[in-house]
C-alpha cells in the first residue's frame, strides 16, 4: 500500500497560489491542499479565469488537489472567527455561508474534501450541548450543497474547540447514526498532531477509526505537546508506529497532507524537508 503526499498551501500566504503551485511541485510533492481564504483562493475574491488558471497549472505540473482548507478564515475576521457557535446568529452564517461556497468551489478544483473547525471556541456562557446545537444545525444545512458538489465536509478535531478528542468527535457525530446523507458527505479530517496535543496517541486513533478517515494532515509535535507544528521528525511522535497502524485501518491510496503554517518563512525549506523526511513510511 502506498499513501500520496501533499503539502498545506496554508504555509505558503507570503506566495501566491500560482506561486504556491510551482513551489509545491518543485519540491516533490503529488498533491496540494488549497487555502480556501486569503491571500490564495478566498471564494469571494475568485473569478472563473482564476479557476481555469490553476486548474491548468495543476495539470501541467502533475499536481492534484488533496483537500481545500475551509478550516481559517482570515478574510472576514481571523482563524477561529467567525464560529459555527457564535451567540450572534448573524455570525454563525457567515460561518455557514461560506463553508457553502468553499463546497462548491473545491469542486470546481477537484477537491474530494473541504475540512472545517470542529465547531469553534465557546464564548461565555455557552454550553458544550448548546455550542454543538448550533454546529449541527450547521451542518445540516449544507448537506444539500456537499452533495450537489460531490465534496466531502470533513470535521478537524483541535486542541482548545469544540471536539478536540476521538471520544468528542464520536460523540458528536453519534448524532448522525442512521442518516445516510450525513454519514456519506460528513465525515473526519484526521490531524496526526491535534491528537497527541490533546494527551492522544495517534497509532490507537488510527486503528479506532478506521474505514471513517476522509484526509490526514500530519506534522510533529515537541514531547510538551503544546500545539506548535514542527517539520516531522523534529518532535516526538512516534511516526513509525502510526504508519503501521494506518496501513491496518483501510485508508488505502488517500493523501497525507503536510501542514507546516508554522514556517512561512521557510515555506520552501520546510516542504522539502518533510518529504524527504515522510518520503521511506509512505512508500
Amino acid at each position: 500500500m502506498t499513501f500520496r503526499l501533499a503539502f498545506a498551501g496554508n504555509a505558503f500566504k507570503r506566495y501566491s497560489l500560482d506561486e504556491t503551485i510551482d513551489a509545491v511541485a518543485d519540491a516533490g510533492y503529488q498533491g496540494l491542499e488549497i487555502l480556501l481564504d486569503v491571500p490564495h483562493a478566498f471564494p469571494p475574491h475568485v473569478k472563473d479565469s482564476d479557476i481555469r488558471r490553476w486548474r491548468e497549472k495543476l495539470a501541467t505540473r502533475n499536481l492534484a488537489v488533496s483537500n481545500c482548507n475551509a478550516f481559517m478564515l482570515y478574510g472576514i475576521e481571523g482563524c477561529h472567527r467567525p464560529s459555527w457557535c457564535e451567540k450572534d446568529p448573524d455570525r454563525r452564517r457567515l460561518r455557514v455561508e461560506h463553508t457553502r461556497q468553499c463546497l462548491h468551489l473545491a469542486a470546481q478544483l477537484g477537491a474530494p474534501t473541504i475540512s472545517t473547525e470542529p465547531g469553534g471556541p465557546l464564548d461565555p456562557g455557552v454550553s458544550r450541548q448548546q455550542a454543538a446545537d448550533w454546529f449541527e444545525e450547521g451542518l445540516r444545512s449544507l448537506l444539500p450543497d456537499a452533495k450537489q458538489a460531490g465534496v466531502r465536509l470533513c470535521i478537524e478535531p483541535e486542541p482548545g474547540l469544540l471536539i478536540e478528542t476521538a471520544a468528542q468527535y464520536e460523540e458528536f457525530m453519534a448524532r448522525f447514526s442512521g442518516d445516510a446523507e450525513a454519514q456519506r458527505w460528513l465525515g473526519l479530517n484526521f490531524d496526526v498532531g491535534h491528537f497527541y496535543c490533546v494527551g492522544e496517541d495517534p497509532a490507537a486513533n488510527a486503528a479506532r477509526f478506521a474505514g471513517r478517515i476522509h484526509h490526514i494532515q500530519i506534522e510533529d509535535i515537541a514531547a510538551d505537546r503544546v500545539h506548535f507544528h514542527l517539520v516531522p521528525g523534529d518532535g516526538a511522535i512516534d511516526f513509525d508506529a502510526f504508519f503501521k497502524a494506518l496501513r491496518g485501518a483501510r485508508y488505502d491510496d488517500g493523501w497525507i497532507t503536510v501542514e507546516l503554517y508554522t514556517f512561512e518563512h521557510r515555506a520552501v525549506e520546510v516542504a522539502r524537508r518533510a518529504r524527504a523526511f515522510l518520503q521511506p513510511f509512505v512508500q
